[in-house]
């Protein structure tokens, strides 16, 4: 790009007034001295325009002038020169190209860079995708203060491409928005770390947990200039918990600057002060539980082998105690209604924990609710906390469950209590929703008693973000449970202050803070266009191979959306409606001597090929 001769001096006129504004001159007079001070022999005086660029970039001046140089491009214009700034709120695909984020000058922000990753030893052996070429990919998923971030997937590799920024707003809403502009010393008390979750999609799609990290950003309120750069090592999930996985480079830098930076002994005292806090209140917990195993194993000795749990192991292998998983979560406009929350949190993947090796244990791993969404998929006591959580979020008293189903098996489900004494059993696999009617052992045989349909046979123990009740009931079978939570003969109770001291908001450091559920990026209408084509391809290819001929009309089809839009209705609201004149429509549309033949089947994933292998069963 040639601009005309006046034009050119015209420029440089402008950027000469901005520098001498800017007193450039003076600071690279001043790192000149003092780099022929500190890096040259008296004896060798002579130094290249390669260190003295060094030394300015060191400093921060050529960043400090290049920032100050607002160029304005026209947004139309081809020669892109600078990359996109990212958007600051949560979207999946690729932002149109933005030039600015629009920074509100009077808030403080943490930028945080993603600057590339290495020695992800797992990948070493993949060769570079070709063009075009679908590869595994990574993507970077981040919660700060109930704001959610995604980086866009990168190839897989030995050395990952990050190449991205967030911006992330620091205000403490205790303080209301007198708080907008926070100093050094009210941020030291910002404790809430910022959660990183780093996820992997195969070719198929399959995502797959790789780490699950919290950054302690508070280290850059002592960096020098407010900018400071960190080598995070991430490890491995689950049963790899101690095995690194590879290395992010990070920058982190304030915005504004800080007029004032704290001294590095500061920080290191109050990280030093909240994890011996933490520490204590999780001794002390710990000893209170014990305590009150061994009073519940005093009521009965075969309580031992009842499934009670106090503590669950997150991704990272970290024991916390089971009710800091839960706590109220409220969905804003994104779910209406508890029924809408139960058929959410049924569509999310089910898949246990891996488990390396054979044997019948089964591998436990309670993800924290950052890993499960980001992911999509979890075990059934991932889907159980979450649907607890947006249960007490509409205001209903629910608890988690842990027992078992047929056989034996470890299951978690949800229950909520009536006031009018009403229990009903959620299951969060299926969002199906059952009623608890007890039978009475000691009835006399001739008496009827209700038959469960629900597919629970023993419970041990009920919990939420505020109590937890260990079954003392004679037999632990569900059919016979009552659930009078009042009666200590019945459920034996656990503290409450000693389940708040560790459980927020009593505690705040060993827990990580919810993250807010963010709307779908998919197009439901497009999506399912979609795959209507991809389903009526392998129709046709089937029913090829098979010597017959497929005819689509396309008038039907679209009669049949009532009925499918029904189906989807009774499987949110368990109401049935408009089934009246759809059966009008079809009986108009069906010619004499012909029947019509429909079955509806249910399917929780996008995937049309597993769609169509599961109509042909």
């Amino acid at each position: 790009m040639s601009l005309p001769p006046e034009q050119a001096s015209g420029l440089k006129r402008l950027i000469q007034q901005r520098l001498v504004q800017m007193d450039v001159h003076g600071k690279i007079r001043e790192v000149l001295a003092e780099t022929v001070r500190e890096e040259l022999a008296p004896e060798y005086q002579q130094l290249s325009t390669e260190d003295l660029i060094k030394a300015l970039r060191q400093r921060g001046i050529i960043d400090d002038v290049m920032k100050d140089l607002k160029f304005v491009t026209d947004a139309n214009e081809k020669e892109r020169t600078s990359p996109p700034k990212p958007s600051t709120h949560f979207v999946d695909r690729e932002p149109p190209a933005l030039k600015k984020t629009n920074i509100d000058p009077t808030r403080r922000y943490l930028y945080l860079q993603v600057l590339g990753g290495k020695a992800f030893l797992e990948h070493l052996q993949e060769p570079e995708p070709l063009p075009g070429q679908i590869c595994s990919t990574f993507t970077l998923c981040l919660h700060f203060r109930n704001q959610r971030f995604r980086s866009k997937p990168v190839p897989c590799a030995c050395e990952p491409d990050f190449q991205d920024g967030f911006l992330l707003e620091i205000h403490k809403d205790s303080l209301g928005d007198g708080s907008k502009m926070v100093d050094a010393t009210a941020m030291l008390s910002v404790c809430d770390p910022v959660h990183m979750v780093l996820i992997k999609t195969d070719t198929s799609g399959e995502t797959t947990l790789v780490a699950s990290y919290f950054l302690e950003w508070r280290s850059v309120l002592a960096a020098e200039n407010g900018v400071t750069s960190v080598a995070v090592e991430l490890l491995g999930v689950g049963t790899e918990s101690k095995v690194s996985v590879g290395v992010l480079n990070i920058r982190l830098e304030m915005y504004p600057q800080l007029n004032k930076t704290l001294s590095p002994e500061v920080t290191t005292t109050q990280f030093a002060l909240e994890r011996q806090k933490t520490a204590e209140k999780e001794r002390l917990f710990l000893v209170y539980a014990k305590q009150w195993w061994r009073e519940y194993l005093q009521i009965r000795p075969t309580h031992n082998v009842r499934l009670v749990k106090i503590f669950a192991q997150d991704e990272n292998g970290a024991n916390r105690p089971v009710c800091s998983y839960i706590r109220p979560l409220r969905a804003g406009r994104l779910l209406d209604t508890p029924r809408q929350a139960a058929r959410f949190v049924s569509v999310l993947g089910y898949e246990r924990a891996p488990v390396i090796g054979g044997g019948a244990g089964k591998q436990e791993q309670w993800c924290t609710l950052l890993a499960f969404l980001c992911r999509n998929k979890g075990d059934c006591e991932d889907h159980a906390n979450l649907l607890c959580s947006l249960l007490l979020g509409f205001g209903l008293e629910a608890f988690v469950c842990v027992g078992t189903k047929a056989k034996g098996v470890p299951h978690a489900w949800v229950m909520t209590c009536g006031t009018d004494g009403t229990t009903t059993f959620w299951e969060s696999l299926t969002g199906h929703r059952y009623i608890h009617r007890p039978i009475n052992p000691d009835a006399p045989p001739l008496v009827e008693q209700p038959k469960p349909l629900y597919p629970y046979r023993t419970i041990g123990c009920i919990f939420n973000h505020q109590k937890f009740f260990g079954n003392c009931q004679p037999s632990d079978a569900v059919e016979i449970c009552v659930f009078d939570l009042q009666d200590e003969s019945k459920w034996k109770p656990m503290s409450g202050e000693a389940i708040k001291s560790v459980c927020p908001p009593g505690s705040t450091a060993s827990v990580p803070p919810f993250p807010p559920l963010c709307a779908s990026t998919v197009d439901a209408a497009v999506a399912s266009n979609e795959i209507e084509l991809q389903l009526r391809i392998l129709v046709s290819e089937h029913r090829k191979d098979l010597g017959l001929s497929t005819v689509w009309d396309d008038h039907l089809s679209y009669l049949l959306s009532p009925a499918l839009a029904a189906y989807e209705l009774e499987r949110t609201t368990s109401i049935s409606a408009g089934n009246e004149e759809f059966q009008d429509a079809v009986r108009r549309a069906v010619p004499d001597g012909h029947t019509f033949k429909g079955f509806p089947i249910h399917f929780v994933y996008r995937n049309a090929r597993r769609a169509f292998a599961t109509c042909l069963r």
